[in-house]
């Protein structure tokens, strides 16, 4: 093979390893595809003459193009004044488990929970806190990337870390038991019944929901039983099409009305009660998602 069988070789196999890093950087999986892409011609052009760790080069080309996204990305937040709540594309999986090609992806999904905590992190300390915390990558590898100490590097990781453990809370590892209090919320908010639906609701519930530019109207952030019950009890007349699967490896629904999706819902639980309802209500961007078969 010439040094472009190798270099193809190579990207292929380190594809899902860099498609993963590129969307737990981005939280778009369609943002990570083309960053993926545009590394790819980047690496083409350069080839791999004095490379000593090619994998490791294709991570950092990777990672610049994904940093240079997030600077441009914070740039034109800071312009628009936009604080309102994003949440990221979500992965979606049946509801009675994945197959086995998908399996492996879920098990090593990040809660989408915490996708939305990574995306109110600064660029630099997401990248720090992303690769090392999560794949392990060392500080003086890191460093490079970002153009500073290892010192700082592990600053800046340890800020991020810091927020993510301020702001997440990891689910209940039960799957099926948080699909029955998932179940247990649709139930008493179809029913009317407050009780019951505060019940299984933990005292300091967040519901976030992103509707995007198609849908302004949807983008909230709503704080305790009471206002979230309210806001389940306005959308209790979608219940009927309700589909259980599983959100970024936890339990979730798809409401798809005739088949078209309107909202992708991930619910963490924790201790047997709902702590956090994250909502993607953007018709733009779930009409792009690839859903999985919906069941009843």
């Amino acid at each position: 093979m010439d040094d472009g069988d190798d270099l193809t070789a190579l990207f292929e196999r380190a594809r899902p390893r860099l498609r993963a890093v590129a969307y737990r950087m981005l939280g778009s999986l369609a943002e990570a595809d083309d960053a993926l892409q545009d590394a790819w011609l980047r690496a083409d052009r350069a080839g791999l003459d004095g490379v000593e760790n090619p994998a490791g080069w294709l991570t950092t080309v990777v990672v610049r193009t994904c940093l240079n996204r997030l600077r441009a990305r914070a740039n034109r937040r800071e312009d628009e004044l936009d604080d309102v709540v994003h949440v990221p594309d979500p992965l979606l999986g049946p509801a009675a488990g994945p197959d086995p090609e998908q399996e492996a992806v879920l098990a090593d999904s990040v809660g989408l929970a915490l996708m939305v905590v990574l995306d109110t992190l600064p660029p630099a300390e997401r990248l720090a806190f992303v690769l090392h915390d999560m794949f392990a990558v060392p500080f003086d590898e890191i460093a490079p990337m970002l153009q500073r100490s290892p010192t700082a590097t592990r600053q800046l990781a340890s800020r991020g870390r810091r927020r993510v453990a301020a702001s997440v809370t990891e689910p209940d590892p039960d799957v099926r038991a948080q699909r029955e209090v998932v179940e247990a919320f649709f139930a008493a908010s179809r029913d009317g019944d407050l009780d019951a639906l505060v019940a299984v609701l933990h005292p300091d519930v967040v519901l976030r929901s992103d509707g995007g530019r198609s849908r302004p109207q949807m983008s909230m952030t709503l704080h305790g039983p009471a206002a979230v019950s309210r806001q389940a009890f306005t959308a209790a007349r979608l219940s009927p099409f309700v589909h259980p699967v599983l959100v970024n490896g936890v339990a979730g629904v798809v409401v798809a009305p005739h088949g078209r999706a309107q909202f992708v819902m991930a619910f963490t639980v924790r201790t047997g009660r709902i702590l956090a309802i994250d909502v993607l209500a953007d018709t733009d961007r779930l009409a792009e998602l690839d859903l999985p078969p919906l069941g009843v």
